[in-house]
């Protein structure tokens, strides 16, 4: 019958309309290959943008030796499918120019029956390569701009932080804190582990009532005119006073209000003398702190930072002294024990271990503002690195050593190893039971031991309670 038409017909129509569309509607394929059944090329037609390509060459080529397809997969499923009566699916492979050219071509692969082969049509994927090697570039700049943007937000978070003035970042449209440096916490007299809490918080919580009127008098002018005079505010449980400056900047959330309190003591050089003590303690060559009542820094001098090895003041601010000591909690608990005991502390040895690694052998000097229970404590922490040893130290031990240098010959040396450690252990025992006042848990913490492990080498020495008070008191 007329109407039962045999596939090949049906699809040779439909590529003369598939034809008919392209010159009518579609651009032209940038290749055109006719193959026979196995592939080889019969005929090749180009673009008029690769018309200058010479492709002669190609005739009597497989179709697969002119591309770049790896074990010829793709090609070979394109002419499997077109053999086999259908339309072969679009697969891309790299096509290969005599002239040295090298371009993505997209194929797909027809058969004409008429002519007992096969067409094979590609479309050129340069453009669209481009575009994905801009879009690659786009992203290598992103990322490049973004890790720059880190790199500024780092440095920023190591100014603010490392700042010895107290600085507070405040929304414009609320005056709630968006940031505070360690400095600024401490003013408002905040304990450092919730300085989290302060985000958020209006600020004029921490101002009396007296001065918040003044103080939103001076933001109001800073928001409209970019800068203001000065007030002095009182912050604190304390109500020290702070000399307030105010500057506004502009930020993606809004504008935000930079806030720095400095010192009344460090504004009003008038009234100052020439010189201070303050002044010639941070200029001296010994480390010195000021601590609270539970240790946490409230003022450091440049020496000292150097022996922990932070940049700034701002820094250690708030920090409890003892994360530095070489035994981190027994070291701190045994000065402010016998700083409330005795209500002195003289040449005590640690060691500091700086931030960057550095570890330095100190003495420690201390006093506090009272004989009993202090409020504040001031540290002189002495480097005695370099220290020579001094001829007594050299000889203390030498009495107890002397009888085991006579037995040199006449007993096995690991026999005298061990009793030479023996010597040594007792000794430090004795030292530390001194150093605490015959306190045995302050002892074990001092030498990195348990209480058990004390108690058992205290027996093992005969050094029961009793003989070690005695021996701690003389």
């Amino acid at each position: 019958m007329a109407l039962a038409w045999r596939a090949g017909d049906i699809l040779s129509v439909n590529l003369a309309c598939h034809s008919i569309m392209n010159e009518t509607i579609t651009p032209q394929p940038d290749i055109r290959l006719l193959l026979n059944m196995e592939g080889v090329i019969t005929d090749a037609t180009l673009s008029s943008e690769l018309v200058s390509e010479d492709v002669g060459g190609w005739i009597g080529m497989s179709w697969a030796d002119t591309v770049d397809d790896p074990g010829g997969g793709k090609v070979s499923r394109m002419i499997r499918e077109a053999r086999a009566g259908r339309v072969a699916a679009f697969r891309q492979v790299t096509q290969l120019f005599p002239s040295g050219l090298e371009l993505p071509i997209e194929y797909t692969t027809v058969r004409i029956d008429d002519e007992k082969g096969l067409i094979a049509v590609g479309k050129s994927l340069q453009a669209i390569a481009e575009i994905q090697a801009q879009l690659v570039s786009a992203q290598q700049a992103i990322e490049h701009d973004y890790w720059k943007l880190r790199e500024v937000e780092t440095r920023y978070q190591l100014v603010l932080e490392g700042s010895s003035d107290a600085v507070l970042l405040l929304r414009a449209s609320n005056n709630g804190v968006l940031e505070a440096n360690p400095a600024a916490v401490q003013a408002l007299g905040l304990d450092p582990d919730d300085a989290g809490e302060i985000v958020g918080r209006d600020i004029f919580r921490y101002v009396r009532d007296n001065e918040r009127e003044p103080l939103n008098a001076m933001l109001n002018i800073v928001r409209n005119e970019g800068k203001a005079p000065g007030i002095v505010v009182h912050l604190g449980r304390e109500g020290k006073p702070w000399f307030l400056r105010a500057a506004i900047a502009n930020s993606r959330p809004g504008q935000v209000f930079l806030l720095q309190f400095t010192s009344t003591g460090s504004t009003r050089v008038e009234t100052r003398p020439a010189f201070s003590v303050e002044q010639l303690m941070r200029r001296v060559p010994d480390g010195f702190v000021v601590l609270d009542e539970n240790g946490r820094i409230l003022q450091a001098n440049e020496a000292f930072l150097g022996l922990v090895q932070v940049g700034a003041e701002g820094g250690v601010i708030g920090q409890r002294i003892g994360q530095w000591l070489g035994r981190p909690g027994a070291d701190l608990a045994v000065l402010l024990t016998n700083l409330g005991k005795y209500g002195v502390i003289r040449l005590f040895p640690t060691t500091i271990r700086g931030d960057l690694g550095a570890n330095t052998d100190v003495e420690i000097s201390a006093i506090g503002n009272r004989d009993t229970h202090p409020q504040f404590i001031g540290l002189i922490l002495r480097d005695v690195s370099r220290r020579l040893p001094l001829a007594e130290a050299a000889e203390r031990g030498r009495p107890e050593l002397e009888p085991l240098t006579r037995t040199v010959g006449k007993t096995p040396l690991l026999q005298l190893v061990r009793d030479t450690v023996d010597i040594v252990e007792k000794r430090y025992l004795e030292e530390a039971l001194q150093l605490t006042d015959g306190n045995r848990t302050a002892a074990a913490e001092l030498l990195g031991l348990s209480r058990q492990s004390l108690y058992a080498k205290l027996n093992r020495y005969g050094m029961d309670q009793n003989t070690a008070r005695s021996r701690a008191e003389s």
